[in-house]
């Protein structure tokens, strides 16, 4: 199966600013910072690793699953469909 490639370079920016925020909470850890404060900080990053994760789920839906659909090979398209059930089975352990 040809795979098609899909660019998340748009995720770099929210991906650095996440290594910051995880580089800020090590020092909240070191400096014993407040509990609730880590958790409400440890809270943001999950939301925007979610973010993350949104976006290139989306783009590889409409990019490599949905150029799959079009094309003309029913076996290339089952196995996509097949790749995002297995994903999404994944996902749903975590």
């Amino acid at each position: 199966m040809k795979k098609i490639r899909t660019t998340h370079a748009e995720q770099v920016v929210p991906l650095k600013r996440i290594e910051g925020q995880i580089r800020g909470i090590q020092k909240m850890i070191e400096q014993g910072d407040y509990c609730v404060d880590i958790l409400t900080q440890l809270h943001a990053v999950i939301g925007a690793m979610k973010h993350v994760e949104t976006n290139v789920f989306k783009k590889h839906l409409q990019g490599c699953v949905a150029g799959a659909i079009k094309g003309k090979s029913e076996k290339e398209t089952r196995q996509k469909v097949d790749e995002v059930i297995a994903l999404l089975a994944r996902f749903k352990k975590g």
